[in-house]
């Protein structure tokens, strides 16, 4: 890991039993707060797609919107977000996918992208990967071009990160916590 990296990870919380016990939830939130911590997080970003053709950046509702704008605003990129079902105004495509307890969907403009574009799809994390492959999925309808999935945060023990490879796409984050 390099020290970008292993600063952004100093710099996120870790909330023990929250939501529930026996969860470390990872809170982005002092990393954001943290001006010094939220520059080398875009920076780490910028820094990988700079001089890649990328036409748009995919956000994934709601806090991937905070590192796909600052990206797509420095890539001189378009922003499109991917939303939770019934936020968008426009036509739409909507996708359902698996949570722990049930089922959540997620949507995208119909016209959000051109056939061909190339795209970098970011949030904030990936956990089992569902929400990730769900957009990857909406983007590919439109045919688009997935260059990379990105997050800060990969939680690895969740296995999403590896879904997300089994379907071929390149996967990329600044920091991750396995079992820590």
């Amino acid at each position: 890991m390099d020290y970008f990296s292993e600063s952004i990870k100093k710099a996120i919380r870790t909330v023990p039993d929250w939501p529930k016990p026996g969860v470390a939830f990872r809170d982005i939130t002092t990393v954001l707060q943290d001006k010094t911590a939220f520059r080398k997080l875009i920076d780490a970003f910028v820094h990988r797609y700079h001089g890649h053709e990328i036409d748009a950046v995919a956000a994934v509702d709601a806090r991937g919107f905070i590192i796909g704008s600052a990206l797509a605003y420095e890539l001189n990129a378009s922003l499109v977000l991917v939303r939770k079902k019934g936020k968008l105004p426009f036509d739409t495509l909507v996708e359902d996918y698996e949570l722990e307890y049930g089922t959540a969907s997620v949507e995208l403009h119909k016209d959000a992208f051109k056939p061909g574009d190339k795209v970098v799809l970011v949030d904030d994390l990936i956990a089992t990967g569902g929400t990730m492959l769900a957009a990857t999925r909406l983007i590919r309808r439109i045919g688009a071009e997935i260059v990379e999935v990105a997050a800060m945060i990969d939680l690895p023990d969740l296995g999403g990160s590896r879904k997300l490879q089994d379907e071929g796409l390149q996967v990329y984050t600044v920091c991750s916590f396995d079992g820590d």
